[in-house]
């Protein structure tokens, strides 16, 4: 699938910042003079031949395709734009795309943690081509009306989404905050009608809260996205719920598209000392490692929920603490994306995304299309999945795999208990 959201763009080569929804983005001296149109199409192409993944470009005659395009005249920036786009598909990744000005303006405005739209993440099916609804945002208004992942939207504002690029989807249904956009979903066999107000969203990375147990006082963290202030509002979080005395953790990463690959780091540091998080591997086979850094947090007992739109960086933190023996997973399988991409941004404020490298999980698993399946598999209905989000009883005794996730911190909680309790336990702790 080819993931989107509607809110703004999701996205970033490999100097600044690295987005594992994703991306990473090479610094860009803005008093450059603008390139020419023919120059901007070049400069895409350049990018394209010396990193992206695939060296056969999707079996292309990678050379030919400059040919043709470079053979062009362009009258304007739009026509450039349009061959572009034409060049950048041939390469059949659902993740490689061009970003507009605009669009890459709106890119931006969401990796800051800023967004507006309706709030849905949006894919394309492979076998299908349907434009998909991976996950709505939490409270946004699309989860509101109810829109659930899974569903398919058939018509905006009317107009078949048959055969129509998700660019030209995302902008019919971005709009200015308080204008409406008219969505026709189809649920299984049956179509249903949702008009949505657009709205500005303010995306708060982490919540947090205690809840009490059987086994004592437990810590819940939701994490929506993997945005710049995420690190530093989960560090917060742990912090404050360390003096709490909670005797273990909840992290809810359901529904979380993720983001950009520093902040999945940096939080897994903040979970794991001395642990291996993730392996990258280009083109060229060079693979380059990344493991936690400094001192954990806390190394209490933690359990992560996961579902079909935990996806990326949130598979990368998912499959660090798995492997790693750190957590137990509950929920569904995950979305499986395990490649990373990068946008660099151009001379005219435009930007291309395009994947650099696979990833791998520290056991050496390659999840991408396949997943990550949770330790403990709890499903959701469609009518279940209805209810939580509009009713807002998510991670409440209403939420099946909520519940399942608190009773398996609360095993963890006592067999560490029993653990330490034990004369071999505490002769270890004296030896430390």
């Amino acid at each position: 699938m080819t993931t989107q959201k509607f809110f703004a763009r999701t996205a970033v080569l490999a100097a600044t910042t690295i987005l594992v929804t994703g991306a990473a983005s090479m610094s860009k001296s803005w008093a450059e003079p603008q390139p020419s149109p023919k120059q901007l199409v070049d400069e895409v192409w350049q990018l394209l031949d010396r990193n992206y993944v695939d060296g056969s470009f999707n079996q292309q005659d990678w050379k030919a395709v400059r040919q043709t395009y470079l053979g062009r005249s362009y009258s304007s920036r739009q026509q450039a734009y349009t061959a572009i786009q034409q060049m950048v598909a041939k390469l059949g990744d659902r993740y490689t795309e061009f970003f507009e000005p605009q669009a890459y303006n709106a890119l931006n405005t969401e990796i800051s943690g800023s967004l507006s739209g309706v709030g849905l993440q949006l894919a394309v099916d492979e076998k299908t081509k349907a434009l998909t609804v991976v996950a709505p945002l939490e409270r946004s208004p699309a989860a509101t009306a109810g829109i659930l992942p899974a569903d398919v939207i058939t018509q905006i504002n009317g107009r078949s989404t048959r055969g129509m690029n998700i660019n030209d989807a995302v902008k019919q249904i971005k709009g200015v905050a308080g204008t409406q956009v008219m969505l026709t979903i189809l649920r299984g066999s049956q179509d249903q009608t949702f008009k949505l107000t657009r709205a500005n969203i303010a995306l708060n990375p982490v919540a947090y809260r205690t809840q009490a147990t059987a086994s004592g006082k437990i810590g819940y963290i939701r994490l929506p996205e993997f945005t710049k202030t995420a690190p530093d509002e989960m560090k917060r979080a742990i912090v404050s719920l360390e003096k709490q005395d909670v005797k273990g953790y909840v992290l809810d990463l359901r529904s979380d598209p993720g983001g950009l690959l520093d902040a999945s780091l940096k939080i897994a540091s903040m979970w794991m000392e001395r642990a291996p998080i993730v392996s990258l591997v280009n083109r060229q086979a060079v693979r380059e490692r990344y493991t936690t850094e400094g001192r954990p947090l806390t190394n209490k007992p933690l359990v992560v929920l996961v579902d079909g739109g935990s996806a990326s960086a949130s598979e990368i933190l998912a499959g660090a603490l798995q492997d790693n023996g750190r957590a137990v997973l509950v929920g569904t399988r995950t979305f499986g994306k395990g490649l990373v991409q990068a946008v660099q941004p151009l001379g005219d404020g435009s930007a291309l995304k395009l994947t650099i490298a696979k990833y791998y999980t520290p056991k050496g698993r390659d999840i991408d299309r396949v997943g990550i399946t949770p330790n403990v598999v709890v499903g959701l209905t469609d009518a279940q999945k209805k209810a939580l989000v509009q009713k807002r009883q998510l991670a409440t005794p209403a939420d099946p795999q909520y519940t399942q996730a608190v009773s398996s911190l609360e095993q963890l909680i006592q067999t560490r208990a029993v653990t330490l309790a034990q004369p071999s336990g505490i002769f270890r702790a004296v030896l430390k």
